[in-house]
């Protein structure tokens, strides 16, 4: 059974269509890239998912034991959030707020969650330390930290590692890939990086004039995915 559906969907914003006809289903363990030009809808089919945005059309369905609100969201930062003035600690705890409930307090399984997250991020030193003083990297860290303690299901990353240097950028594929594999954390991510994204990922849906949505091999065959790696300079494998 499907952990997610998405079916007919028709995406868009204040009456205005932006993509529409999207199609595809993620199971257990899948590491999905969602890719695409650039204002195709990526982003907005995020929201969408998360239930930010109300679909124009279609239907969005949860299975295999996973409800809408146990999903994880990475969104793209602003320099508001940079800027956050909060402890990398308080930050981490926040992402257990849906599962607390209605309770004004953390309990103790929150707090060993957050600590566990915490130290799987490689962030437990900078507990104490305010989260607008942490490099671009550090603070991705944290806010992984804070989606897996909303969940330990589903990831919806969105460009994770944008701004980040080389070094950084390698460093967040891996440990996004260590979730995925070691503890079999579905991982949907909307990148610009398509060599990145058929490197570690076993699906991949793209949006724009021309859809698609099957497994990485095929869309290294296909005429869009051919298209695409080859203008990125990363057809070498297809």
């Amino acid at each position: 059974m499907s952990q997610l559906v998405c079916k007919d969907l028709v995406l868009g914003y204040e009456g205005h269509v932006v993509q529409q006809d999207v199609n595809f289903s993620v199971e257990r363990g899948d590491y999905l890239c969602i890719v695409g030009e650039n204002g195709s809808g990526k982003s907005t089919l995020m929201k969408t998912v998360l239930g930010l945005n109300k679909p124009m059309g279609g239907t969005i369905t949860f299975g295999d034991g996973l409800r809408n609100n146990e999903v994880g969201y990475l969104p793209q930062q602003t320099q508001v959030q940079r800027d956050f003035p909060a402890t990398v600690w308080e930050i981490v705890l926040s992402g257990c707020q849906a599962r607390n409930g209605a309770h004004p307090f953390y309990g103790k399984e929150a707090k060993a969650l957050a600590r566990q997250n915490m130290e799987k991020m490689h962030i437990t030193q900078f507990s104490k330390r305010c989260y607008r003083e942490l490099s671009g990297g550090q603070q991705q860290r944290v806010l992984l930290a804070r989606a897996l303690c909303a969940t330990q299901k589903l990831l919806l990353l969105d460009e994770p590692v944008s701004g980040l240097d080389p070094k950084v950028t390698a460093e967040m594929y891996g440990l996004i890939e260590r979730l995925n594999r070691e503890d079999k954390v579905t991982i949907i991510m909307v990148s610009h990086d398509i060599g990145a994204a058929v490197h570690y990922a076993n699906k991949i849906l793209h949006v724009g004039s021309t859809m698609f949505f099957g497994t990485t091999q095929e869309y290294r065959r296909s005429a869009i995915g051919a298209r695409f790696l080859a203008e990125e300079g990363d057809d070498k494998n297809a």
